[in-house]
């Protein structure tokens, strides 16, 4: 029996009323749900220790918030909730280094400011029940490391979005330990975490805190361990130059659930008007409506002309985004007709970012005109350019091209070119990923925020259509870029990368390196190089830990627990942008590369909705069974992510203690997936098996996916 509490709280949307649906936590068997995560805390009753308005006492702050009444000490910056039932849940413990001794606070009309020496001002105030602080530097540049979370004896788990998402109990020792690789480590929230959101749950697992950084450039998250157990301490860097001078936090109090801290950022871009809308786009472009139910695939080699489309048509593949390099053999005008009329979307994979010398070995998509390299490049602030991607080049100034663009249209020029064969698609690398530059050349000076700017204007133009003269029209393309950070979310149908929780040792693995500098040659060959040209076996060639030199198999195996045990993968990503966007993983992950991960890849894409990545090529000597692979999974998938892509992600439960049986519900019950990655049955669900029910369907759908794969 699960035993239940219920409770439901109201969030508001951009117009300020959205109703948060009633949720039902079923304690006993640590299952969690979505629909009501924020400010669960007011249900429990009592409210002795809550306050109606803004109170200043003893040089501290009282602002009432959404289940509780929070306290901010602007002496140490210490900050706690009192919640509906008297207890008190800490927000942040104090600064690590405390900014000066404050002026008394001054009340407001919905909260209170006060002032540090160097020219350092605090604003508090509550907004849609959350308890908002913003720091605004008026001096010098300077630094703060504020708050500092999960720091008190009865936080259970941190949640933060790695990829898709991670939820660690704080005292895990894979995680405290170095094979966790993340102690230590800092993230930047503009670019290395998907969303500038992270939080905490309490042991109980019914109370928590979410933080969202809206000013997430110059931002960051960094974890360390205490006394073996995690915190998460998030910092900001106040530099003119930078476009970084102002700080804001907002904190919510959670029912505790570890997708919370995503339901209150859903929440938030809805307020804010930075919510995207997959239906919306389908409206604007009925072509997106291709990528609902469809899988993605990268096509070498043969896997580019038509017969081999039709081919995939025969076997069954109702749909497909299929993706090519934008080399010196792209898909013909015949070719992209072929997958079209299967009814898939088809288009080139291209970037903006590099720019080479002109050479026999340069790839096409590093070439430009006379005028752009190196005159585009983006310089440091000792006027050297900042190197390309494995130090190739240089990385190009968005801000260059958008100063060139209105005369030049070397932008408009090239994707125009690259879609001249009747693409109705186009990935383009990079570009939401999230790795911005400041640029101090003085022809076109930039900051990060600017960077930011010129490539959500571009993507847009992309998204809208290219202007096609002949035809006196635009024609709008179904985009997609790497990783997709959340503030993509708006302009972009589709990403490769922020369904991986991506590990750093992972770029080791790829390269190679694991003892050496990347500059210098390989100590390892396992995972594969970049040649044959129609089947390269960085892409192709399927890694084992047990293929690595036996002194990187320890680094590699923990690596890959990190990146895909089920116990520590949930889905924030999904329950913040699901109906948004589709989500998928990295294109050099795609998914035979890790075949000791295959079944649980398989059954995280149907327990979140999300497609699965491929690379084809007639070439590859395990082509056929990759086909049938991909037949037989997209079969299933289908008419799931058919029904429910364009639909919220509104719960998600651990239905045993173990975390190996979990479940989604997506809609107003449009989808509810159960995945068992156990070994042993649960509940009738055979352990390494999926079970998904449509809304009015009697019986579910069940899928094992070690019967179809190898």
């Amino acid at each position: 029996m699960h035993t239940s509490t219920r409770s439901s709280s109201h969030a508001g949307t951009s117009r300020g009323r959205r109703t948060v649906l009633v949720l039902a936590i079923a304690t006993a068997l640590a299952a969690t749900t979505v629909e009501a995560a924020i400010g669960a805390a007011s249900s429990a009753g009592g409210s002795a220790a809550a306050v109606t308005e803004v109170r200043i006492h003893d040089g501290r702050v009282d602002i009432p918030v959404r289940g509780g009444t929070a306290t901010i000490d602007p002496a140490t910056l210490k900050a706690e909730a009192r919640t509906g039932d008297g207890r008190t849940l800490l927000l942040s413990a104090p600064a690590e280094r405390s900014p000066g001794k404050p002026t008394r606070p001054d009340r407001t009309a919905d909260g209170a400011t006060w002032s540090y020496p160097g020219g350092l001002t605090a604003r508090a105030r509550a907004e849609h029940g959350r308890l908002l602080v913003t720091f605004t530097a008026t001096g010098g540049n300077s630094s703060l490391r504020w708050p500092v979370t999960a720091t008190g004896p009865d936080a259970g788990a941190i949640q933060f979005p790695r990829g898709e998402g991670l939820s660690i109990p704080v005292a895990d020792k894979f995680w405290n330990s170095a094979d966790g690789a993340l102690v230590g480590e800092e993230q930047d929230l503009s670019s290395a975490l998907s969303m500038p959101v992270w939080g905490y749950s309490r042991q109980s697992g019914q109370q928590g805190v979410s933080y969202i950084t809206p000013t997430d450039i110059g931002s960051s998250l960094t974890f360390t361990s205490q006394g073996g157990r995690l915190r998460a301490t998030a910092a900001h860097e106040f530099a003119r130059g930078k476009g970084t001078q102002e700080y804001t936090v907002a904190f919510s109090l959670t029912d505790g659930s570890p997708v919370a801290p995503a339901v209150d950022y859903r929440n938030w871009l809805s307020e804010h008007g930075q919510l995207g809308s997959l239906s919306e786009k389908i409206r604007k472009n009925p072509e997106t409506a291709r990528l609902l139910g469809a899988f993605h695939a990268y096509a070498w080699g043969g896997a580019r002309k038509a017969d081999e489309v039709k081919r995939l048509k025969r076997l069954g593949v109702s749909r497909l985004w299929l993706g090519y390099d934008a080399d010196d053999t792209p898909m013909k005008s015949a070719d992209v007709k072929a997958a079209k009329d299967a009814g898939y979307l088809v288009g080139p994979y291209d970037s903006y970012a590099n720019g080479q010398e002109k050479s026999a070995d340069t790839p096409p998509n590093s070439r430009w005109p006379d005028g752009v390299y190196p005159q585009f490049c983006v310089r440091r602030a000792d006027g050297t350019p900042q190197p390309g991607f494995h130090k190739k080049g240089c990385y190009l100034s968005s801000q260059a091209f958008e100063q060139a663009e209105p005369a030049k249209r070397y932008l408009a020029g090239r994707s125009r070119s690259l879609v001249a064969n009747g693409a109705n698609s186009y990935f383009l690398d990079v570009d939401a990923a999230g790795e911005l530059f400041r640029d101090f050349d003085d022809k076109h000076p930039m900051t990060m925020a600017q960077d930011r700017a010129n490539r959500l204007a571009r993507m847009k133009r992309l998204a809208d259509g290219t202007y096609d003269p002949s035809a006196k029209q635009r024609n709008p393309l179904v985009l997609g870029s790497e990783a997709a950070v959340s503030w993509a979310n708006e302009v972009l149908a589709y990403d490769h990368g922020s369904g991986t929780p991506v590990d750093g040792r992972l770029w080791a693995m790829e390269t190679g390196h694991f003892d050496t500098r990347a500059d210098e040659p390989k100590d390892d060959d396992a995972w594969g190089g970049y040649s044959p040209a129609g089947a390269p076996t960085t892409f192709f060639k399927p890694v084992r830990v047990d293929d690595f030199k036996p002194e990187h198999r320890a680094r590699v195996a923990a690596a890959l627990k990190a990146m895909y045990d089920p116990a520590y993968r949930v889905p924030l990503y999904e329950t913040a942008l699901h109906g948004s966007l589709v989500n998928a993983e990295r294109w050099e992950l795609p998914f035979n590369k890790l075949p000791d991960q295959k079944r649980n890849r398989a059954l995280l894409a149907m327990l979140y909705n999300t497609p699965l990545n491929f690379v084809l090529s007639d070439k590859d000597p395990r082509n056929e069974k990759n086909l049938s692979e991909l037949a037989a999974l997209q079969k299933h998938f289908a008419p799931l992510h058919q029904a429910a892509g364009t639909q919220r992600l509104t719960s998600f439960r651990w239905l045993t203690g173990d975390h190996t049986v979990q479940q989604t519900v997506f809609g107003d019950g449009t989808l509810t997936v159960t995945a068992n990655f156990g070994t042993q049955a649960r509940n009738g669900l055979p352990g390494g098996c999926v079970d998904a029910r449509l809304k009015g369907q009697a019986r579910a759908q069940r899928m094992c996916p070690s019967q179809v794969i190898s």
